[in-house]
């Protein structure tokens, strides 16, 4: 892959129109990008699984998982299988939350 032909990143506005399509055990699911952030030395993603509509899930689940990107900058996932690594990352990932809406309030 040549210079020109690396991924270009995304904007924090086009980040909401982008969809991830996971392959899980019972198939496909699409999900919606909610942030990438950093907890200690590793980046992870947050997803937001969507109904057969295209629509966040009412329930409010989120994914979690490992994020990646190559030397040409094209992302992969990956699943968190260590239980205290994982429960790091969603602590991190709780604390963006009450940021965010710490930053709503004022």
């Amino acid at each position: 892959m040549n210079e020109q032909e690396k991924a270009v990143p995304v904007t924090e506005e086009e980040m909401d129109d982008i969809r991830v399509t996971l392959d899980l055990e019972d198939g496909e699911k699409e999900c919606r990008i909610l942030t990438i952030f950093d907890s200690g030395t590793q980046e992870y993603i947050a997803l937001m699984p969507l109904d057969e509509n295209g629509n966040d899930n009412e329930n409010g689940d989120v994914y979690l998982y490992r994020y990646f990107e190559d030397s040409n900058g094209i992302p992969s996932v990956e699943f968190i299988e260590d239980t205290e690594e994982y429960e790091a990352a969603a602590d991190r990932f709780d604390e963006l939350l009450d940021e965010a809406m710490y930053d709503e309030m004022e």
